[in-house]
C-alpha cells in the first residue's frame, strides 16, 4: 500500500498521548495525523484493534539476536536476520555493536556496514564500535589481548569511515580519549565505557565532546564513597550526557534505574546490549571466542561474568512500566525520542511527526508486539 491510514489505536506521538486519531502513511513517510471523522472513506485503512502505537523502538546497542552474533558472522545476512527479529519484538532501527577484535576484523565490520547501508534505509544506523580501546580492568566479556590503544593508522581509517560509524565507545583513560575532538568533528558520537576512570577523567572527556557513556552501571568505576563518584558519578551528575541502561533485572537493579531515571530525565535511553540468546531459545553461543551460557533468559561466560543479554527492548519497556515505575509514554520516550536524539537523527526518526520516516510499532495492553512499519511498509507479526 503506498498509502493507508493506521486507525483505532492509543498513538503515543512521543509529545501527546492522542484518541480516536489515525496516522496517515504515504510511501515511507508520516503523511499526517487526523482525527478519525477526517479519514478519506476511500483510503486503506489497517486496524489496529484498540492497540498501541509508537514510533518504532531503536536500539543503540545490539550485539546480535535470533541465534546470530555480528561479531562471529560478520555478513550483510546477519544484520538482516538480527533486523528480522528486532521487528518481532517492536524494534525497528539499531546500531549494530561490533566489541573488541584485531585490526583487520575491525576494518571487515566496516566494510560490511557499508554494504548494508547501501540497500538498507533507515534499519541498522550505523555502526558501533565497543572498543578495543578501553580498561583491562572494566573488560568484561572483551578479551583482554586485544584491548589496546589507538594506531595512526586506525585513527585515520575511522575518521576517513566516520559516514558509517555512528558511536564508538572508549574508555576514559585509554591514551584513544584524546582524539575525541577528532572523532566528533566527523561526526561520531563518543561514548565512554568500560572505564575505571576516576569522575575527574570523566569529566574531562565529557568536556572534550564525549555525549553518551555505554550500559550504565555495567563495566565503570561505581560511586563507591561519598568523596568518590568514579564514572557512574560522573554521568550521574552530568546534565548534558546521554547514557543507555539496560533494564532486565540483572545489568542494573529496578531500584538503580529508578535512580537513574530520576538523574539523567530525558537522557536516558533504554538498550538491550543483547546477543544471539534474544528472540530465541538458544542454550549457548559463541561471542569473540568464548562460550556464553544462557539460564533463565540471563547470559553468562564460564568464569560467572555476564556476557550481554537476552532482553528485548519491548521487554525493557514492561519492565520500566511494571517494575521501576516509569509511565508509559516515557518509557516509550526512553526506546525512542531519546535514542534518536543521542545520534543525533531525531529529524527523521523517534516520534510520530508529518515529515518523519513511517518506523513503527503497534503493542498490546500484554506488550505484545502486533505489528510494524519500516520505511512505511507495514507488516504484522
Amino acid at each position: 500500500m503506498k498509502q493507508y491510514a493506521l486507525t483505532n489505536s492509543v498513538i503515543y506521538t512521543g509529545t501527546q498521548i492522542l484518541y480516536d486519531h489515525a496516522v496517515i502513511v504515504e510511501n515511507d513517510k508520516i503523511q499526517n495525523i487526523v482525527k478519525n471523522q477526517d479519514l478519506p472513506a476511500e483510503l486503506a485503512k489497517v486496524d489496529l484493534k484498540g492497540a498501541n502505537l509508537s514510533a518504532g523502538f531503536i536500539d543503540l546497542q545490539l550485539n546480535g539476536c535470533g541465534g546470530v552474533m555480528f561479531n562471529d558472522n560478520c555478513s550483510v545476512k546477519t544484520l538482516e536476520i538480527m533486523q528480522a527479529t528486532n521487528l518481532k519484538s517492536g524494534t525497528t532501527s539499531f546500531l549494530p555493536t561490533f566489541i573488541t577484535a584485531p585490526d583487520e576484523e575491525i576494518k571487515q565490520a566496516i566494510a560490511i556496514m557499508r554494504e548494508y547501508l547501501a540497500t538498507h534505509q533507515n534499519q541498522a544506523l550505523g555502526l558501533h564500535l565497543e572498543g578495543p580501546y578501553l580498561s583491562k580492568e572494566k573488560k568484561g566479556v572483551h578479551r583482554e589481548e586485544f584491548i589496546r590503544e589507538i594506531s595512526n593508522e586506525m585513527l585515520a581509517f575511522l575518521c576517513d569511515n566516520a559516514d558509517v560509524i555512528s558511536k564508538i565507545t572508549l574508555a576514559a583513560e585509554n591514551p584513544t580519549a584524546n582524539f575525541i575532538p577528532q572523532f566528533t568533528a566527523k561526526g561520531i558520537v563518543v561514548s565512554i565505557g568500560h572505564s575505571n576512570a576516576s569522575s575527574e577523567q570523566a569529566n574531562e572527556r565529557f568536556q572534550q565532546g564525549a555525549t553518551f557513556a555505554t550500559h550504565l552501571h555495567n563495566a565503570m568505576s561505581p560511586v563507591s564513597s561519598g568523596r568518590n563518584m568514579g564514572v557512574v558519578g560522573a554521568v550521574l551528575d552530568n546534565p548534558h550526557v546521554y547514557t543507555g541502561i539496560i533494564v532486565d533485572g540483572l545489568h542494573v537493579t529496578f531500584g538503580n534505574v529508578r535512580i537513574a531515571k530520576q538523574c539523567k530525565q530525558d537522557k536516558l535511553c533504554l538498550v538491550t546490549d543483547a546477543t544471539a540468546a534474544a528472540g530465541s531459545d538458544i542454550e549457548s553461543f559463541q561471542f569473540v571466542g568464548k562460550t556464553v551460557y544462557v539460564r533463565d533468559h540471563k547470559c553468562y561466560d564460564a568464569n560467572g561474568t555476564i556476557g550481554g543479554s537476552a532482553v528485548t527492548m519491548i521487554e525493557s519497556i514492561k519492565n520500566c512500566v511494571n517494575e521501576v515505575g516509569i509511565p508509559l509514554d516515557e518509557a516509550l520516550r526512553m526506546a525512542t525520542l531519546y535514542p534518536a536524539r543521542a545520534i543525533h537523527i531525531d529529524d527523521q526518526l523517534g516520534s510520530i511527526e508529518v515529515g518523519k520516516i513511517a518506523n513503527l510499532t503497534a503493542f498490546n495492553h500484554k506488550f505484545e508486539v502486533l505489528g510494524t512499519a519500516v520505511n512505511g511498509h507495514w507488516q504484522y507479526n
